[in-house]
């Protein structure tokens, strides 16, 4: 049978799902729509974007005298971003949780200064109590008036919100020149001029929070943070939407349940693979790499390298939280803040576990024929080279930037200050090289391939998927430090969002599948058909489902729409793939046989870390995201714990596990057989997994409860103070994590860094005339 007939043999037939959904020659139309669809909405929101924006005014006092200048809020801005307090703090709800949400805190001080102006007015009549009610009613009503003059680009505050600016200067001048006890990061802020321009930006924070949008009676943030003494409380709206949103949800998911009913035995991963044999022992020790499979491998050793790099930043930026940041009395914060300690954590998640992707997918790509295109291997050190100085440049600039020694440079070479996209410009260009040259390299091995088939090979899914992340990449260059700070959030989000809850959804389907194939356990028609589905339904929900991030950030009430709906319908493929995992389980004993014994299969190490992939991305991904995704809980929780919670769990759960499954599925085929150790792979396994369960059950998740209950009682500046993070409650739950991270550590992270990092020279010989059946597989279309 030829290739193309074993297609269509699989191909199904008859009924209007299968003629307009199923069958391949139409799967351009569906992706189109969805495609069309979610690229329309997301231009519809970044306009909205732009047209509703908050604006950046001078505020003046009743005489029309400067109090805040719109250049020093810009400013402001600029020291928030140069100093990385994004990473020390939040704005909007957005950034780090070691100090307060400053525009809660700003509004929360705000209103108790107006309050304690208004009394010494001697506002109103009879009891203190009396009195104090009616102070407060006065400066809830002064906060939510917009005051704003368009035409002047103008604020006109009330003698109370002029006391309330000099309070704030007051306040975050104490917070930040060091002599605050257990505010631990930023005694390096030592100009007074700065500080002063910082507390000019929190307070036109406040004021976005409170002001009424014009034409409406909620602020610009739809009345978030909730605050009971400034008057925030949750709009209709959010109520409204979170109830759409989960009427939607039980409609969508009825709907795809039924489907999934009707047309599972031709869609998942049920369908039947090649009947040439599959990945046993015998044939995995039995391969031999192409040179370039075999220049993968140094990828998979950085990346474990940079993963105990960003286990030691984790275990410094917890230690500030519980303050063990002192060794023989020196204090380890004047060196490396967590400012710093929690860039690096974060940009070593995502530098070693896209290091791991590059390696997979090259690797991966050399088995779709047996020859490579001239000079790949050259191409792949050079790709490497490139990867390690932006390691390197990134890491250092991420210190030098913050810590001030890079002066007006830090944007450039140092750190951007947005959290997740902090590297410098420079880092960042070097990035889109990287990327642009991964690019290259897929491209150049699909070539060869691109007449042989149809449109939806896994080669060509993977090339796709490549040159999207390549061009999301773009929107981070858009924002400078003096854009408006609502209009960078959206194009930050853009970046964040669209990678990792869309086109790294696809990625990770496409390399999943096509190590499917290549153990033998599914065609590869059925792979690129679970690749087409999911790709339809990431897309379908996740292009759209980006407005989720933007509920509290100063959108209008359509992007709260369409996030509540569309983000909440993300749980619709996370289901699916729960229900597919039962089959992905069985799929090696399956193929083998029940009677088989379970070291016939040569990859069941890998394996492993890819069903605990399935378990994480519903558990951490959907149940922890669903529960935050729906307005009205995002209203209360937005800032808290149960956001890091959900991080955690989705991005170490998920992409970690995919990424170090990837990895050891490579390096099983790329190390000499006598040098891999399949029982220590396995209690490194059984070690991260129960270890990053523990850190969620101990402390994450029971810390963002009982953050949101402090919440729904005190409102969200009180359940961010320091007091709060030094309280007997958090601090307690901190050390309950203390377990799980050493089980995480000890018996997970330290044993993998020391299998790759200790193989380097155990590499098998390259094979130079093609490679065995296994890694041939059928992918080339």
């Amino acid at each position: 049978m030829t290739e193309m007939d074993a297609v269509a043999a699989e191909e199904p037939t008859g009924g209007w799902w299968n003629r307009w959904v199923m069958k391949r020659q139409g799967w351009w139309l569906p992706l189109s729509l969805v495609f069309v669809t979610g690229i329309g909405s997301m231009l519809f929101v970044g306009y909205r974007t732009y047209a509703d924006a908050p604006p950046v005014p001078d505020f003046v006092n009743d005489a029309g005298e400067p109090i805040v200048a719109a250049d020093a809020v810009r400013r402001g801005q600029n020291i928030f971003l140069q100093y990385a307090l994004m990473n020390y703090g939040s704005m909007f709800g957005d950034g780090a949780a070691r100090g307060p949400d400053f525009t809660a805190d700003a509004l929360h001080t705000v209103v108790q200064v107006m309050q304690a102006y208004h009394l010494a007015q001697q506002v109103g009549n009879g009891s203190d109590a009396d009195r104090a009610v009616v102070a407060l009613d006065r400066a809830r009503r002064e906060i939510k008036a917009n005051r704003y003059d368009s035409a002047r680009n103008q604020v006109t505050l009330t003698p109370a919100q002029v006391a309330a600016v000099a309070a704030l200067e007051e306040r975050y001048a104490a917070m930040f020149d060091g002599s605050s006890h257990g505010v631990s990061p930023q005694a390096y802020i030592e100009r007074a001029d700065e500080r002063v321009a910082l507390a000019h930006f929190f307070f036109w924070g406040a004021w976005v929070c409170a002001a009424a949008r014009p034409g409406t009676d909620y602020s610009y943030t739809h009345n978030w943070p909730y605050d009971e003494q400034a008057g925030n409380r949750p709009t209709p709206a959010i109520l409204l939407w979170s109830v759409v949103a989960t009427l939607g949800l039980i409609l969508a998911l009825g709907t795809i349940l039924y489907l999934y009913g009707r047309y599972s035995p031709i869609a998942g991963w049920r369908v039947g693979g090649r009947d040439a044999g599959y990945a046993s022992s015998a044939v995995v020790d039995g391969f031999q790499p192409s040179p370039t499979q075999r220049a993968t491998y140094k990828f998979f050793a950085l990346a474990a390298a940079l993963l105990v790099l960003q286990i030691v930043a984790g275990v410094l930026t917890v230690h500030d939280f519980l303050g063990l940041t002192s060794i023989g009395g020196f204090d380890l914060r004047a060196v490396v803040p967590i400012t710093v300690t929690r860039a690096w954590h974060l940009q070593l998640a995502l530098l070693w576990i896209s290091s791991c992707w590059i390696g997979a997918s090259i690797f991966v790509l050399a088995t779709a024929s047996a020859t490579q295109p001239r000079g790949q291997t050259v191409l792949v050190d050079v790709l490497f080279a490139l990867v390690a100085v932006l390691v390197c440049g990134t890491l250092v600039g991420l210190y030098a930037g913050p810590m001030g020694a890079l002066g007006d440079d830090w944007r450039l070479y140092g750190s951007q200050g947005w959290e997740f996209v902090e590297p410098g410009r420079l880092w960042q260009g070097l990035m889109f090289v990287v990327f642009a040259l991964w690019g290259v390299i897929v491209a150049r091995a699909v070539r060869p391939l691109w007449h042989r088939g149809d449109p939806w090979t896994l080669p060509k899914w993977l090339l796709y998927a490549v040159t999207a992340v390549l061009l999301l990449s773009i929107s981070g260059f858009v924002a400078g430090p003096d854009t408006n700070f609502v209009v960078a959030d959206f194009w930050r989000w853009a970046v964040i969002h669209m990678w990792v809850e869309a086109f790294f959804e696809v990625f990770a389907t496409v390399v999943l599948a096509w190590f499917m194939v290549l153990l033998g356990f599914v065609s590869h028609t059925a792979a690129s058909r679970v690749v087409y589905l999911a790709t339809l339904l990431f897309l379908g929900s996740g292009l759209l489902g980006i407005s989720h991030n933007f509920y509290w950030n100063a959108k209008p009430v359509a992007t709260l729409a369409i996030g509540s709906v569309f983000s909440t319908l993300q749980v619709v493929p996370l289901v699916l793939l729960t229900l597919e995992a039962w089959q992905f389980a069985r799929l090696p004993k399956r193929k083998l046989g029940a009677a088989a014994p379970a070291t016939a299969f040569g990859q069941r190490e890998a394996f492993l870390f890819l069903i605990a992939m399935n378990f994480w991305n519903f558990v951490g991904a959907g149940m922890f995201g669903f529960i935050i995704n729906l307005p009205i809980v995002n209203y209360y929780e937005h800032g808290t714990y149960l956001t890091v919670n959900h991080g955690h769990a989705a991005l170490m759960g998920v992409y970690g596990n995919l990424a170090l499954g990837a990895a050891l599925f490579c390096a099983r085929c790329l190390l000499v057989p006598e040098r891999w150790n399949a029982a220590l792979v396995r209690r490194a396994f059984w070690s991260l997994n129960a270890g990053l369960a523990l850190m969620v059950l101990l402390d994450l998740f029971p810390a963002g409860v009982h953050q949101l209950l402090t919440v729904l009682e005190h409102g969200l500046a009180h359940a961010r103070a320091e007091t709060y993070v030094q309280g007997v409650a958090f601090q307690t739950l901190t050390w309950a994590r203390i377990g799980g991270g050493a089980l995480f550590v000890l018996g997970g992270v330290l044993p993998l860094a020391w299998l790759f990092l200790t193989r380097l020279r155990d590499l098998r010989a390259p094979a130079l005339n093609g490679t065995p059946e296994l890694l041939q597989g059928a992918p080339a279309g």
